[in-house]
């Protein structure tokens, strides 16, 4: 765990009766992991609780959870976990938060609940879950929660009004205002205006593309660009997408069925995903247009495959074709249509992807090429039409990096909300509503929490250190072994390396430099294998850093006989 970054702000004081506690463990100065706790009277409401996907410094990790220390000695107080919508970034923990407490409710629209449902089965987790719809309005202990339809890159989205005693706060969730989306469903603005003149107290609102002035373009608008490319591709075409985009699939079944080519799903999750939606009618396949994966060679060059690996996941099955380790072979005249935007931090894998689907001959088409994909995200004008509707009290900008909290921040300002109401918060600090008026209470301690492999919480910051250490500069152990009576070296130095130079001559010259600094050591009575041991590091470690300009991880071993 690490310290907040504010240590001016100290531990907050008790929460007073009837007041409200507002607490972001997650997705406040990032882009995922997103998780925040309401309190009121001790009871305890979350909203959210998502992954978030680790970077090229974050070796060997899977995932990045949420701190849940914060209410881990609390759970039993936990009456609920509202989710906005399907997306891994806000359902991606739920499974390892009710390994804490199996039994908490979860509260999602109809798509979420089963998303959410068929994650918890792969954890071997029966989750109780409660279905609610926009328009919906429900009391859990001391909040009272209004469902308000939301348009996004998912369908099913809602954004939440939380009315308490202590004032009402409006959370987005993700959103953007599509007027003309592919199911209809917009946002429904006119509750939005309604809850602002009942009197919104604090509007939480999606930052990620506050810093893009304007609007964000309807889902329709990439249609031409798809169209275009998977009539005029003479081969195959491979579309990536996220696996719980609805829409943009939906797209690419239409057109891949008016261009007469079948559709097959790839990926786990994109085939578990597009079957549960197709089962509740979010998505609608033409008979016989999709096929099995079995069965493709069977369809020659006439499919288009709808994939998972758009953010240049590892083991992704678009990673795996760029790799060459997928039964599906990219090659010659074949199209790769990357459908989805950059998620800040995956760029370096994107590229790579890109650069060897390349090499193998496909043409690569992507966001920068084409008009093939748009956000799911709220731009600056849409923003600024909400904040007109919603007339807050406070504004705490929400789901984002810096620079789109800060941008998010000067729009609250700029449409009329005082700049000492406006919260340029993250993850850790602690906001108080007690009687409709706002302040920061404090902070609490919030750190990241690493997935790797069947281990949660054990690899440490430090553990990181020691991977990025081996990966970058590799690794020298020594062995000497020393007579217990007199000190002196009876075998070795033995020296061993891996990812430095691996040409056992070059040590040639610091074998006397190690037995001369031992000679020394125990002719000035130092004699314990700990304190030896620490002679060897520091004079291999001396000659690598003034011989190489290198610090590669450096294990002594110093044996008695």
């Amino acid at each position: 765990m690490t310290q907040h970054p504010h240590p001016n702000l100290g531990t907050p004081r008790k929460l007073v009766p009837g007041g409200l506690r507002i607490v972001a463990l997650g997705g406040i100065s990032e882009i995922g992991r997103n998780m925040t706790v309401f309190e009121i009277d001790g009871k305890l409401l979350i909203v959210d609780c998502g992954v978030l996907f680790p970077e090229d410094n974050q070796p060997g990790i899977d995932l990045i959870l949420p701190d849940f220390s914060y209410i881990r000695d609390r759970l039993d107080d936990v009456v609920g976990v509202f989710l906005t919508h399907g997306h891994e970034d806000h359902i991606g923990a739920v499974p390892y938060l009710l390994r804490e407490r199996v039994d908490i409710p979860l509260y999602g629209s109809p798509l979420t609940i089963a998303l959410i449902t068929a994650k918890c089965k792969e954890h071997r987790i029966g989750p109780i879950t409660h279905e609610v719809r926009e328009g919906e309005r429900f009391t859990l202990a001391g909040f009272d929660l209004e469902c308000v339809a939301v348009n996004h890159s998912i369908p099913d989205a809602l954004a939440v009004a939380i009315r308490t005693k202590a004032g009402m706060v409006l959370a987005t969730g993700d959103f953007k205002m599509d007027q003309l989306p592919l199911d209809g469903r917009v946002t429904d603005l006119a509750t939005f205006a309604r809850l602002g003149d009942e009197g919104v107290d604090i509007f939480m609102a999606d930052s990620t593309n506050a810093d893009i002035p304007g609007f964000t373009p309807s889902e329709r608008e990439i249609m031409p660009a798809l169209h275009r490319v998977i009539a005029t591709t003479k081969k195959r075409v491979i579309v990536a997408s996220f696996s719980s985009h609805v829409h943009r699939v939906q797209q690419v079944i239409d057109i891949a069925h008016e261009n007469k080519r079948y559709v097959c799903f790839i990926g786990r999750s994109m085939v578990r995903n597009m079957k549960i939606a197709e089962d509740m009618g979010y998505l609608k396949v033409p008979s016989g247009t999709v096929i099995e994966l079995k069965d493709l060679d069977n369809y020659g060059d006439n499919v288009v495959l709808i994939s998972t690996g758009s953010q240049g996941e590892p083991m992704a099955a678009l990673s795996r074709m760029a790799n060459g380790d997928h039964q599906i072979r990219v090659g010659q005249g074949d199209t790769v249509i990357l459908a989805s935007s950059l998620i800040p931090g995956n760029e370096n894998s994107v590229y790579r992807i890109i650069n060897e689907l390349t090499r193998f001959g496909a043409k690569v088409v992507h966001k920068a090429n084409a008009l093939v994909h748009v956000s799911g995200h709220a731009a600056a004008g849409e923003l600024l039409y909400c904040y007109n509707i919603v007339k807050p009290k406070y504004a705490i900008p929400i789901h984002g990096e810096w620079r789109h909290l800060k941008a998010n921040a000067e729009l609250a300002i700029a449409s009329g909300v005082p700049r000492e109401n406006t919260f340029f918060a993250e993850n850790g600090i602690v906001i108080d509503l007690v009687d409709h008026v706002a302040e920061v209470a404090g902070s609490i301690p919030v750190g990241f929490v690493y997935v790797d492999g069947q281990s949660i919480g054990d690899i440490t910051e430090d553990s990181l250190k020691d991977r990025r250490i081996l990966g970058e500069e590799g690794f020298i152990s020594v062995i000497v072994v020393i007579d217990s009576q007199s000190g002196k070296i009876v075998a070795g130095p033995d020296i061993h390396a891996r990812g430095f130079n691996e040409d056992a001559a070059l040590f040639d010259e610091v074998r006397g430099d190690i037995e001369k600094a031992l000679a020394r050591a125990v002719a000035d009575g130092i004699n314990g294998t700990q304190q030896l041991s620490q002679v060897v590091r520091r004079t291999i470690g001396s000659w690598v850093g003034q011989k190489h300009r290198r610090k590669p991880m450096i294990v002594p071993v110093v044996i008695e006989v």
